[in-house]
């Protein structure tokens, strides 16, 4: 169970994703961006109860190196805040629509073969690590593989329970994805058996395990660990002859579509 929000925003926030999730909206990103904010009000407006101009201004201001993006990403959440304070006879300042400017559109990048066969030969030599758990050198591998293989969002992979991967069929069940709809992915038959081998060696540590990926806790990872392994294995092949945009983890799924489509 997620800890309840602090400070003199809590109860809005809260009625916020309680209408969001009751219309079918998981909303769990913008949920941790609100918890942020809710800190960030706690330290910077200790007294104030009401969501005023210098408050939401000050919320936006752009941070270093932060892209135009993630500034949008930010103050996304806090819009909707003030809608809902609206909505429930609250006064609250409602950011601008102008503000912070035009979203930058991101082109992804389409790894090549070369790329593909450097990261995965990499990903293989992951080692055990004393910090992220004692099977992360066996699913880091596996994990990225997901991604490519079968066109996964980072989070379809990160949130996969054993229930989910069927071994026998190599049917993965994506619950809950874009859209608050789940569905069906086929794994191919050399996928499915790296599978099922993955499976068996990490049950020996965690026997009897619900998570499918499971961090040192036996819980799910973080979304920024996964960007973290992304990041280490790729700066570690040495490709720096990248045109256009940098390489993400979500690019592999964008990968995926593109090369299915060439077959």
């Amino acid at each position: 169970m997620k800890a309840p929000f602090n400070g003199n925003f809590s109860r809005y926030i809260t009625g916020l994703i309680e209408q969001k999730n009751l219309l079918g909206y998981p909303y769990d990103s913008s949920a941790s961006i609100l918890r942020v904010f809710s800190e960030f009000c706690i330290t910077h407006y200790p007294n104030e109860t009401s969501l005023t101009k210098e408050i939401a201004m000050h919320w936006t201001k752009k941070k270093p190196d932060e892209h135009v993006n993630g500034v949008m990403r930010r103050i996304t959440p806090i819009r909707q805040l003030a809608r809902y304070m609206h909505s429930i006879g609250i006064e609250a300042y409602l950011i601008p629509s102008g503000i912070p400017g035009k979203q930058i559109r991101y082109v992804p990048h389409i790894f090549t073969d070369q790329e593909l066969r450097a990261f995965f030969t990499e990903v293989d030599r992951c080692s055990v690590s004393p910090f992220s758990g004692p099977v992360r050198h066996l699913i880091i591998p596996m994990y990225f593989r997901l991604l490519y293989c079968c066109g996964l969002r980072s989070s379809e992979a990160r949130l996969l329970d054993v229930d989910d991967v069927d071994m026998e069929s190599g049917n993965l069940t994506i619950r809950q994805s874009k859209g608050n709809k789940d569905r069906k992915v086929v794994m191919s038959e050399d996928l499915r058996q790296l599978c099922q081998q993955y499976h068996e060696k990490v049950n020996r540590v965690f026997p009897d395990r619900q998570v499918f990926f499971p961090n040192q806790k036996g819980t799910y990872y973080h979304d920024s660990m996964v960007d973290y392994w992304f990041h280490l294995f790729w700066n570690k092949i040495g490709i720096t002859n990248i045109s256009g945009n940098p390489p993400r983890v979500h690019d592999f799924r964008h990968t995926f579509a593109v090369k299915r489509l060439n077959l």
